[in-house]
């Protein structure tokens, strides 16, 4: 789908994807033990980049250029790594609202990303982006509920569950079964 993209769009596109893609395999890899410090490694990461003094590492030394000749704001970036601590530390939404927050942490902030590096910056604009990936990852979170069940993570609202008659380590057991 990157194809479709302008270049002047694309390469950006690519570096801000193979961040996240780091990210995301670093806090997952790291387990729920070393995921605070996977976490803080990300930031500090985030740190030099913004200082303009990136990791000696392709991604980081490429996304280094990126937000700053875009301007990305390091609140959205925060945000995403924040979303993903959340994620590590096994944290459960009580309510679809509660679901939101994570969503628009992991998915909301990449669509701001997104429309930052295509160029819009009009707050309209920016709001309906996170909004396509907050619904994006609502599609993801009910396309895999047995597989995120099955790695101990629950997405699906704890009142939804209750209402069914399921808790949260039930729904657990009935995806590793």
């Amino acid at each position: 789908a990157s194809l479709l993209l302008p270049r002047r769009v694309r390469e950006p596109a690519t570096v801000l994807y193979a961040f996240c893609r780091i990210a995301d395999d670093a806090v997952d890899d790291a387990g729920p033990a070393g995921s605070d410090a996977a976490v803080d490694e990300l930031r500090e990461r985030l740190d030099r980049i913004y200082r303009g003094d990136p990791a000696d590492h392709p991604v980081d030394r490429a996304l280094s250029e990126v937000v700053h000749r875009r301007a990305v704001p390091r609140a959205l970036l925060d945000a995403l790594l924040e979303g993903m601590a959340w994620d590590a530390e096994g944290r459960r939404y009580e309510t679809l609202e509660d679901l939101y927050a994570y969503a628009a942490r992991v998915a909301g902030t990449v669509g701001a990303m997104m429309t930052v590096l295509m160029g819009p910056r009009d707050e309209g604009v920016l709001a309906r982006a996170c909004d396509l990936g907050v619904a994006m990852q609502l599609t993801n979170i009910a396309r895999d509920v047995g597989e995120d069940a099955a790695r101990g993570r629950v997405y699906i609202p704890l009142a939804w569950l209750r209402e069914v008659g399921l808790g949260p380590d039930e729904l657990v057991a009935i995806g590793r079964d």
